[in-house]
């Protein structure tokens, strides 16, 4: 069965950009990890962006604010963007390197939700076209717990790392996934319809699915359910998805432990593998892992899945070295 949450390198080329697109299916929505360059998304895909969570802002993770942005201004929407410290005053130099005096022509409000990730708080300011894309005051939450995002079906959270600067570390966690059975909804005289959505989100909702769910019926007599019965009747409930995102960090041991621990578990790990072993101390001096040091962790995280990607240009002439020694790492751990 395909799931629902349904992740991608924006640049499959392990050599460009970092980004990773997050697609929700049977809603037009996405998230996406990191705002590298952007042009392999379509603008059909872009618009789709809902949140973004970017990891820091050096160029490469950030360069792409600029297409979002030209994406999508005009469009009656606010995006929420996550970062580590600094990603309000970046953000705010980003928008005001452009002229907006014709902001008064849009009718619709466009704008940037944009949260700076601490430890101890989350600061959250907003850029709107009703606003000249000024910053408003910041609004402090405390006690965050790492949780940046919280839905009923999926929640989103970070541990701040460092890259010689903070640099923010992900995860997404699926609560679980509800398949449809079609031939039990054929069976019943059920159609699929919109109704469906509206069930699962009911699932996500509900403490112990004892509240009552009504189902359209082509004939019109509509069929009462309790949310537990039409689940055993029409679903197969299984595991959640679990997908986290690490790049541009250092290796050392306080990193390791909060990687760790957000990628445990993981179905997929995208995780950097910049430097082959034998450089370690030039990756070590640039606040970057080793191919070796990417597959142990995805290893010792007892991942499913490693994905590799943003490798450094100086194994252009010989990237699967680097994918060679992730893998190698990543089987050998366990023998």
């Amino acid at each position: 069965m395909r799931a629902a949450i349904r992740p991608r390198l924006v640049n499959p080329d392990p050599f460009d950009d970092p980004g990773l697109f997050i697609h929700f299916a049977f809603v037009k929505r996405a998230i996406l990890f990191d705002l590298g360059d952007l042009h392999a998304l379509s603008p059909k895909d872009i618009l789709k962006i809902s949140h973004v969570f970017v990891s820091h802002t050096h160029v490469d993770h950030f360069v792409g604010f600029d297409q979002l942005l030209r994406i999508c201004l005009g469009r009656d929407k606010i995006i929420h963007m996550f970062g580590p410290e600094g990603i309000i005053e970046n953000t705010a130099g980003k928008l005001q390197g452009y002229s907006w005096n014709l902001l008064e022509n849009y009718e619709s409000e466009f704008g940037f939700r944009v949260t700076e990730v601490y430890e101890d708080r989350l600061e959250t300011c907003n850029f709107t076209t009703l606003g000249e894309f000024k910053p408003t005051q910041r609004v402090v939450e405390r006690d965050h717990g790492g949780v940046l995002l919280a839905e009923p079906d999926f929640t989103v959270k970070a541990k701040i790392l460092d890259h010689g600067m903070p640099c923010l570390g992900f995860a997404l966690n699926e609560r679980f996934h509800v398949n449809i059975l079609k031939a039990r909804l054929e069976d019943l005289g059920m159609e699929v319809g919109p109704w469906l959505r509206e069930f699962k989100q009911s699932l996500y909702a509900s403490k112990d699915w004892s509240e009552p769910f009504t189902v359209p019926m082509p004939d019109g007599k509509d069929k009462s359910f309790t949310l537990a019965k039409l689940a055993e009747a029409v679903t197969l409930i299984t595991p959640g998805q679990k997908i986290a995102y690490i790049t541009d960090v250092a290796g050392h041991a306080d990193n390791q432990k909060k990687i760790l621990a957000l990628a445990e578990n993981a179905d997929q790990l995208f995780i950097e593998a910049s430097f082959t072993n034998e450089d370690a101390e030039h990756a070590a001096a640039r606040n970057h892992l080793t191919a070796g040091q990417a597959g142990e962790l995805a290893k010792t995280a007892k991942a499913r899945q490693m994905i590799n990607f943003h490798i450094s240009p100086r194994y252009q002439e010989e990237p699967e070295l680097i994918l060679e020694q992730a893998q190698q790492a990543f089987e050998a751990q366990g023998e």
